[in-house]
């Protein structure tokens, strides 16, 4: 068939970058190995030369999907000294990364592994894991109370970043990276301020609240605008763009 000539690397390349667009269909279907030679252009026994199996070829995805957020992530921690900033670009990264390669997104949530090897969801279970492992470091670095509160900030963040990539690769609803990480740095500069403290709320026994002096608490969002109409103060990260998946 055609582009048979192609040298081993690029046929590879090549195959990841279609299984990748074929994930994008808005209406995905479970994606089979004939399906996907036919879309390459290549015989289905010419898969099986660059990968043994169809989990392989999600496990090359996976691998690309690794590679590019955490050498992003080293990139950021390496040229912003503040953390509370480095977490903010985090975030950043990781929604904007998601809006630009749905396909990779269903893969990052599982939904693209469901009928797959389970082995599949147990390397993105630890990819999340390193995410959130990443964003405690960050954390750990600030001041004493961003430490003291390092694992529950670094866990909500991580849910909230993990609840917007479920949206994404949803047809019916609008995507909107921008806004979601404007809510996101919000939330950050909310709960890890230097000079937080918790204050117990006297008509709520026993619920704390963090706040931070001299600050009332981020307004709720209103029905009219859909977010808060408080803007937090913090530091102005510039959005990283992600690489293609053909570097």
């Amino acid at each position: 068939m055609e582009g048979e000539a192609r040298k081993p690397g690029e046929r590879r390349l090549q195959i990841l970058q279609t299984l990748a667009a074929m994930l994008q269909d808005p209406k995905p279907e479970k994606i089979t190995t004939a399906a996907l030679a036919a879309r390459v252009g290549v015989s289905e026994a010419a898969l099986y030369r660059h990968f043994s199996s169809k989990a392989q070829m999600y496990e090359g995805l996976i691998e690309f999907i690794e590679q590019t957020l955490f050498g992003l992530i080293a990139r950021i921690t390496a040229d912003t000294p503040s953390p509370t900033a480095q977490v903010e670009a985090i975030l950043n990264m990781l929604l904007n990364f998601a809006a630009k390669n749905p396909g990779m997104t269903r893969v990052l949530i599982g939904d693209a592994l469901v009928h797959e090897n389970d082995r599949l969801q147990k390397r993105i279970n630890q990819l999340h894991d390193r995410i959130e492992a990443q964003l405690r470091q960050c954390l750990r670095l600030g001041s004493d109370k961003e430490s003291e509160l390092s694992a529950p900030l670094a866990n909500l963040l991580q849910c909230v970043v993990v609840g917007r990539w479920h949206h994404l690769p949803r047809a019916d609803l609008p995507v909107r990276p921008a806004a979601t990480s404007i809510c996101c740095c919000h939330a950050c500069s909310t709960f890890i301020l230097p000079e937080a403290r918790s204050v117990r709320t006297p008509d709520r026994p026993g619920h704390v609240a963090l706040s931070s002096h001299g600050h009332r608490p981020a307004s709720r969002p209103t029905a009219a605008s859909g977010r808060s109409g408080v803007r937090p103060p913090g530091p102005n990260i510039s959005v990283l763009p992600s690489p293609a998946l053909r570097r």
